[in-house]
């Protein structure tokens, strides 16, 4: 594996890893280093404030956080950092997840956080990757494959279909 930077992957409680633990397997598939951590916006700040701004010089390139209900983790990493940080809102509570992508999103101006729908934590892994690959030749080559796999593979399926479809 070359040198290439790691991924955070931030979690506000461990009821979060059921759905993030998809996002490790999506890196893993791209020889992306990764650690996976939980850090609470509200119940351990001073340790998510000191992770975020150590973050680029431990080698960490994009910053994946997974929280749900009131979901201030990615707000506070993103405030802490200037590494790209994506909010991955967690499904569940009163309003099931809504409350959680709409915590994520706003976000104040010079503070963004890419977030990515309800539980998309394999979708946040694929941007950290897309993000990764704009200075890594090797990595953009991995994603490259990758779309070009997914896209054939759906061009054999509606082949099958069509082919069902006229034998109908």
């Amino acid at each position: 594996m070359p040198n290439r930077k790691k991924v955070a992957i931030i979690m506000g409680s461990d009821s979060d890893w059921p759905v993030v633990k998809s996002a490790c397997g999506v890196l893993k598939d791209f020889d992306v280093p990764f650690e996976a951590h939980i850090l609470s916006a509200h119940r351990t700040p001073e340790a998510a404030a000191a992770f975020a701004k150590s973050a680029r010089a431990n080698g960490y390139g994009v910053i994946l956080c997974a929280a749900g209900m009131a979901a201030h983790l990615a707000g506070a990493f993103a405030a802490n950092t200037t590494l790209p940080v994506v909010g991955i809102p967690m499904k569940g509570g009163a309003m099931d997840g809504l409350d959680a992508l709409l915590a994520t999103v706003q976000m104040p101006s010079g503070f963004p956080v890419a977030t990515v729908a309800l539980n998309g934590a394999k979708n946040a892994a694929y941007l950290a990757v897309a993000i990764l690959a704009v200075a890594d030749d090797e990595l953009a080559a991995k994603l490259d494959r990758f779309r070009a796999d997914t896209a054939a593979a759906i061009a054999k399926k509606d082949a099958a279909i069509a082919a069902e479809a006229a034998a109908m």
